[in-house]
C-alpha cells in the first residue's frame, strides 16, 4: 500500500528554518521530520512511499538521492568517480518516489496529480508535519472494516486545525481551520479508497480539505478513527524547539521503532 505524503508547502510560520528549506526538512534531532513520519509507517510495514513537492522540492530530492552517501563513511576514487560505502549505518529499505506537484498548487490537487503513481485499490495520506505514536495498522484494519470511501483519524487536543464533526463512526461535517474549536480534530492520518481520486481537481486551486472532503461527508462516506494516544504537530517554532527536546530527553513519544 502507497504512503502519499503533502510536502509541498512554504510553512510560513516556520519561517526562522523555511527560508532555505521546506518545512519537511525541518530537522527534529538532527532528521528531518519527513524522515521521522516514514519511519513510524515504516515500523508498521508500510514502506512505499509517494513525497508530493512544491516549495524547494530539490532539496528533499537531494537528501533522498545522496541518503546513503550522507549516512556512510564512503571512498571515492577521484579520477573515475567510483563510490563505495562503508557499512551503512542506516540502511532503508524504503522506495520513495519523489513527484514535482507545482510550486503554488494546494493540497487537493497534490494528491490527484500523483494518481497515476498509486497502483492499489487503498492508499494512505498524511502531511510532513504532525508526528504521533498510532498503530497504523490498526488505522488500516479499521478502515477495512468499514464501508466508506475514506477514514481520518480524530484526535482530541485543542487546536484551530481541521474541525470534526463526528456521529458513531462516521464524520457529519469537515472545516478547515475554523474560528471556534471543537473536541475532535482532524489528525491528518487517512485511509482512502481509490475512489477518493475523482473527488479530486487537478486544478492548482483544488483544497484537499475543502471541497474534496466536504462532499466527501455530505456522500455519507468519511469514517473516523478516534485516537487519544500521542500527537503532536510541528507547525511553529515554539512546536520544533519542543520536539527537539523531547527527542533530546531520550524518550520521545512517537519513536515506536525503538
Amino acid at each position: 500500500m502507497k504512503v502519499v505524503i503533502i510536502c509541498g508547502g512554504s510553512g510560513t510560520r516556520l519561517r526562522e528554518e523555511t527560508e532555505s528549506k521546506p518545512k519537511p526538512m525541518v530537522e527534529i534531532g538532527g532528521r528531518p521530520i519527513v524522515w521521522h513520519i516514514m519511519k513510524t509507517f515504516a515500523h508498521h510495514g508500510y514502506k512505499d512511499f509517494i513525497l508530493c513537492l512544491g516549495y524547494k522540492g530539490e532539496v528533499i530530492k537531494d537528501y533522498f538521492l545522496s541518503y546513503q552517501a550522507m549516512h556512510s563513511d564512503l571512498s571515492v576514487e577521484l579520477d573515475t568517480g567510483d563510490v563505495r560505502l562503508h557499512d551503512p549505518a542506516d540502511s532503508l529499505d524504503w522506495r520513495v518516489t519523489l513527484a514535482d506537484t507545482g510550486l503554488q498548487t494546494m493540497t487537493g490537487a497534490r494528491v490527484k496529480r500523483v494518481e497515476k503513481y498509486v497502483d492499489g485499490d487503498t492508499f494512505m495520506l498524511t502531511y510532513a508535519d504532525a508526528v504521533t505514536d498510532l498503530n497504523i495498522g490498526k488505522l488500516v484494519d479499521f478502515h477495512d472494516s468499514k464501508n466508506n470511501i475514506g477514514t481520518v483519524t480524530a484526535i482530541s487536543p485543542a487546536s484551530s486545525y481541521g474541525e470534526l464533526r463526528v456521529e458513531g463512526e462516521r464524520v457529519v461535517g469537515f472545516r478547515e481551520k475554523p474560528d471556534t474549536r471543537e473536541a475532535l480534530i482532524s489528525g491528518g492520518y487517512f485511509v482512502f479508497d481509490r475512489a477518493f481520486f475523482k473527488y479530486l481537481s487537478d486544478d492548482e486551486s483544488c483544497v484537499l480539505e475543502r471541497e474534496p472532503l466536504e462532499r466527501l461527508v455530505e456522500d455519507g462516506q468519511l469514517g473516523v478513527y478516534t485516537y487519544t494516544g500521542y500527537w503532536q504537530c510541528m507547525d511553529t517554532y515554539r512546536e520544533m524547539q519542543e520536539l527537539n527536546e523531547q527527542w533530546n530527553s531520550g524518550h520521545p513519544k512517537w519513536r515506536v521503532w525503538e
